[in-house]
């Protein structure tokens, strides 16, 4: 395997929340690659071919800059705030945690919800719950690189991913991960709008 993804996915170290979130964060102000390694498996979700990492599986990888498009603004985003998101934002702001909250859902006693306006589908109240999960199960390593979504393309073809949806078709979880988060979503809209 080629040297950068391998040490993406076999890092020195693996960062918790508690080590990322603090203002003198050891997270980079650049564009790369993040992958994350879980302890507590969410329900359903199947691990065999994940890469281990001493007792932690790698469940997921994203970058923290998309390829960029003939128009538009370039992206600015950045691993900082990229990974501070996923471990502190909500579901409308973070795929990772809109699926892992649509997993965990029974075990959290969270669900989905229309929040302000309507337009916005959040954990609401349990967006604080999934985030303490996260603090206790949920770890992450990185690299720098300026062409983030090249490395996600290899990695996306060669490792088992199964929390991946975009360009991961191919897994076989992907079938089911799509119809559970489709229901999540369909049972949120026909509930009452919660406030902020």
């Amino acid at each position: 395997m080629e040297p950068l993804l391998e040490s993406l996915i076999h890092p020195d170290k693996v960062y918790s929340r508690t080590e990322v979130l603090p203002r003198e964060t050891p997270l980079p102000q650049s564009p790369g690659v993040y992958a994350w390694f879980f302890k507590e498996i969410p329900p359903k979700v199947p691990i065999e071919n994940c890469i281990k990492f001493n007792d932690l599986h790698l469940l997921y990888i994203g970058i923290s800059l998309q390829k960029p498009q003939r128009k538009g603004k370039p992206s600015k985003q950045t691993l900082r705030k990229r990974i501070k998101n996923h471990y502190r934002g909500n579901a409308e702001g973070s795929t990772l945690r809109l699926t892992l909250g649509c997993l965990l859902s029974e075990k959290l006693r969270i669900e989905l919800r229309r929040v302000g306006s309507g337009k916005r589908m959040t954990f609401s109240q349990g967006e604080e719950l999934l985030s303490k999960w996260m603090s206790e199960n949920a770890f992450v390593s990185w690299i720098v690189n300026d062409e983030p979504w090249r490395v996600e393309d290899r990695a996306i073809k060669r490792l088992s991913l199964p929390l991946n949806l975009r360009d991961n078709e191919r897994h076989p979880f992907h079938r089911t991960l799509t119809s559970i988060r489709r229901q999540m979503k369909r049972k949120a809209r026909v509930k009452p709008i919660l406030p902020k």
